[in-house]
């Protein structure tokens, strides 16, 4: 991923604008640390659509996930140290 400084960024801001609207990612760095991820709207937000609700079906929560373990959490309480 391409790396531009602050500097360059507000020179070339149009032309940048256009490369990030085109599909291509890259970063704005201040004095070489990176500050920004500059992409375009439409890869956010598949990016965020693919993310979500990715494991549907592939994990399951037992009916006593509450109260799961609480004999070891209050025998470790009662016993004290």
């Amino acid at each position: 991923m391409k790396t531009i400084n602050i500097h360059e960024a507000k020179t070339h801001l149009s032309l940048l604008v256009e490369v990030a609207a085109a599909g291509n990612v890259f970063i704005i760095a201040k004095a070489g640390k990176p500050l920004v991820k500059v992409m375009p709207l439409s890869a956010a937000a598949s990016d965020a659509r693919e993310k979500f609700g990715f494991m549907a079906g592939e994990i399951s929560v037992p009916d006593d996930f509450d109260t799961l373990g609480a004999d070891d959490i209050r025998e470790l309480f009662e016993r004290g140290s």
